[in-house]
């Protein structure tokens, strides 16, 4: 018997079970595929306050996702790092003054301690000038943070464990039942029990209330974000937030060292859709890019796109970019016998917090959750270095692995962090092309409950981009002689 079992193994669902099973809870996490599969490896890869939300007057969640943004660097200065964002002015698009304001607003409404403030710009001198079309002579440059998405997914899933969570992939629920003040949960191939119940399947949470029987809360508004990945348009560190005529914004961020990474769209997401780039979108971002870049950017130049699916709370928004990015926790009346929790809408940027949340919502009728909120300053799994050892980090493991090259030793240093050194102890093994040794992937397949090469290559390292067909095609057989 289980105090909690929570389904989905996204950010959200990952978040709370380490929540709860720190908190002294028997947490159950169950996935139907991968971790981090869906939408929680397919966003824009930043944890930041949604500038643009401030156009929607959503300034709680504006104010609640800065105050994360600091908190989540402390715990995770492995995956997740700031980045200093180039906004430049547009003659006919939003005024200079409304940009200043926003930005003055995003420097001091959420409590920023460590991050630099807002500076005006002169792109005709700045390096991140050097790649923009001639024109653009005014430009603001302002902090937020990138993260690794599937990892902060992955870490807190491994953190749950060692709190004594059990973790449960590739197991779809086909059945629950409610009765006697538990649930009864059923997989293909299980069954488990639990004195309370979390749905946070994200896109599918409407699809979980069906299956348990319960009434939905709210009506939810699928909304596709898809992304493109090009060869690397600039060799300095910023990143770019765009504006674009029609109103809508887009990112090109420094991605994986060679590459930048553009995006994201906002469309609304049909049942049954195949969840993935459409020549449009690509056409889109493409011209986005053009619209601001020397270099052209054409859709032959994309080496990979990906989309996930977020869900949105329907709140009645025309545009699919104007629906809430805010998320609502609903708790089942104690009249209906074993509690559940249901979880709508949410970012990746406030997932903790929505997970101690939910934990909080929980406890009074939960015994077993005795102890105290703890995820705010308690480091994630190989983030217990402070935000200012990573380059030490680095040059301890160059020291003792003289045999990894920098670009390998860097990826290392900021995947695993400190935990790094549980699979460079073992003997490298086979290599499989582009850093990636057979250590590494026996230690994510006994640890991090990678299966696949695509668990692998996309999710647990993003070695995909690297690796030819050919080293992709070994490492399958390798996983599944």
């Amino acid at each position: 018997m289980y105090d909690l079992a929570v389904i989905g193994g996204g950010v959200n669902g990952a978040g709370i079970a380490r929540d709860a099973a720190g908190r002294g809870a028997k947490v159950l996490l169950i996935e139907a595929g991968d971790l981090a599969r869906g939408t929680s490896s397919a966003s824009t890869k930043l944890i930041h306050g949604g500038l643009r939300y401030l156009e929607h007057y959503e300034f709680a969640l504006v104010r609640e996702s800065l105050t994360e943004r600091e908190a989540l660097w402390g715990i995770a200065p492995h995956i997740i790092h700031p980045l200093r964002f180039i906004l430049p002015h547009v003659k006919g698009l939003r005024p200079r003054w409304l940009l200043r304001l926003g930005l003055f607003l995003y420097d001091h409404i959420g409590g920023r301690k460590r991050l630099p403030a807002t500076r005006t710009v002169d792109l005709r001198r700045h390096a991140a000038g050097a790649p923009l079309r001639p024109g653009f002579t005014t430009g603001f440059e302002y902090s937020d943070g990138w993260v690794d998405d599937a990892r902060l997914v992955v870490l807190n899933a491994l953190d749950a464990a060692e709190h004594g969570a059990q973790v449960v992939t590739r197991s779809p629920l086909v059945g629950a039942q409610r009765a006697g003040g538990e649930w009864t949960l059923e997989t293909a191939t299980r069954r488990f029990r639990a004195r309370a119940l979390v749905n946070a399947a994200g896109p599918a949470v409407l699809d979980v209330e069906g299956l348990l029987g319960a009434a939905p809360d709210y009506a939810m508004r699928l909304v596709r974000g898809s992304h493109i990945v090009v060869r690397r348009l600039f060799d300095h560190p910023y990143a770019y937030f765009f504006q674009l005529p029609d109103g809508r914004i887009f990112f090109a961020i420094p991605y994986e060292r060679d590459f930048t990474l553009i995006g994201t769209t906002d469309r609304d997401q049909a049942p049954g859709e195949p969840i993935r780039a459409s020549e449009e979108e690509v056409a889109y971002l493409c011209e986005g890019a053009n619209t601001y870049f020397r270099a052209g950017v054409t859709p032959a130049d994309v080496v990979w796109t990906y989309s996930g699916v977020r869900p949105l709370i329907d709140d009645g928004s025309g545009r699919p970019e104007a629906a809430t990015r805010g998320y609502r926790l609903e708790l089942s009346d104690p009249a209906e016998g074993a509690p559940l929790l249901s979880v709508y809408g949410g970012k990746i940027t406030t997932y903790r917090h929505l997970a101690e949340e939910a934990v909080d919502q929980l406890a009074p009728r939960l015994p077993a959750l005795s102890g105290p909120a703890w995820t705010a300053t308690r480091p994630l799994p190989g983030g217990d270095f402070g935000t200012d050892g990573l380059e030490a980090l680095k040059d301890a493991l160059a020291l003792d692995h003289p045999d990894l090259d920098p670009p390998t030793v860097d990826r290392i240093a900021r995947a695993y962090g400190t935990r790094a050194r549980r699979w460079l102890a073992a003997p490298r093994g086979r290599d499989f092309g582009g850093g990636l040794c057979q250590a590494e992937v026996d230690y994510l397949v006994a640890e991090e409950w990678a299966v696949s090469a695509e668990d692998i290559l996309w999710r647990r390292t993003k070695l995909g981009l690297r690796l030819s067909a050919e080293q992709q095609a070994a490492l399958v057989v390798y996983l599944d002689p």
